[in-house]
């Protein structure tokens, strides 16, 4: 049976496919092409569809089966993480350097060594930043930024994108403030996209296609907090975050 990909117009802002419509394999693939407008992606989060392609390919819109998230009342940090942070004098902020958090997470790692944050990427999520829609956690020691998230959010829902470290434990800590902080303000999930033993460390687990889609599509039409999270985010406490 030959599969059709769905294509999309860029002109205009149609909707997505239906996301049981995406491939097998690779899993999730559900179309191509379009553009990165304010408007298409947060029509695609609504419906838990994400962009992630490399440089020289099309736009690829994906809806993997399963889907790996947070509930953000139940991530934990491991025991070596929690001791390492009992005196730690970091500072966590958020959206205060929100494109240096993208650009970092876009430099390339060991086993990572090209990235899917190509500068049309780079530009649009920066966009979307500035409409209120993109968010990024910081994490600071002294002036200097060592560790970081960044994600959408919709509603009282959390899409994560990508995280980094330059310094161990810094991208973790991030990830727990994030989820702390969520949980406070009442949104349960926190979507981690692909299934990762990294994540699941954390407390992350999976959850069907379907499951995700209709947990979401409430979620995204609760109120949440819109515009700058920089003063609406509350103090955090470090130790507090690992338990000890």
């Amino acid at each position: 049976m030959t599969t059709r990909l769905t294509v999309l117009d860029s002109s205009r802002v149609d909707a997505f496919p239906a996301v049981d419509k995406a491939l097998e394999y690779p899993n999730g693939l559900l179309a191509a092409g379009g553009d990165l407008s304010v408007e298409r992606l947060m029509l695609a989060y609504r419906h838990g569809i994400f962009p992630w392609y490399s440089d020289g390919e099309p736009i690829l819109w994906w809806s993997p089966d399963p889907r790996m998230v947070f509930r953000t009342d139940r991530i934990h940090a491991p025991r070596r993480l929690a001791r390492s942070l009992r005196n730690c004098t970091w500072q966590v902020r958020a959206d205060t350097a929100f494109r240096d958090v993208m650009h970092a997470c876009a430099q390339p790692r060991p086993d990572q060594p090209t990235t899917w944050i190509s500068g049309e990427m780079l530009h649009a999520y920066g966009q979307l930043h500035d409409a209120g829609h993109a968010h990024s956690i910081e994490v600071f020691d002294g002036d200097g930024l060592i560790g970081g998230i960044y994600g959408v959010a919709i509603g009282r829902m959390f899409f994560g994108e990508s995280m980094f470290g330059t310094v161990s434990g810094a991208s973790k800590v991030a990830l727990l403030a994030l989820c702390h902080v969520l949980a406070l303000w009442r949104w349960p999930l926190l979507d981690a996209q692909i299934q990762s033993d990294h994540l699941e460390t954390l407390g992350a687990t999976t959850m069907s296609r379907a499951d995700f889609t209709e947990e979401v599509a409430g979620l995204v039409e609760k109120p949440g907090p819109t515009g700058s999270w920089t003063t609406r985010f509350p103090r955090i406490d470090i130790a507090g975050l690992t338990g000890r």
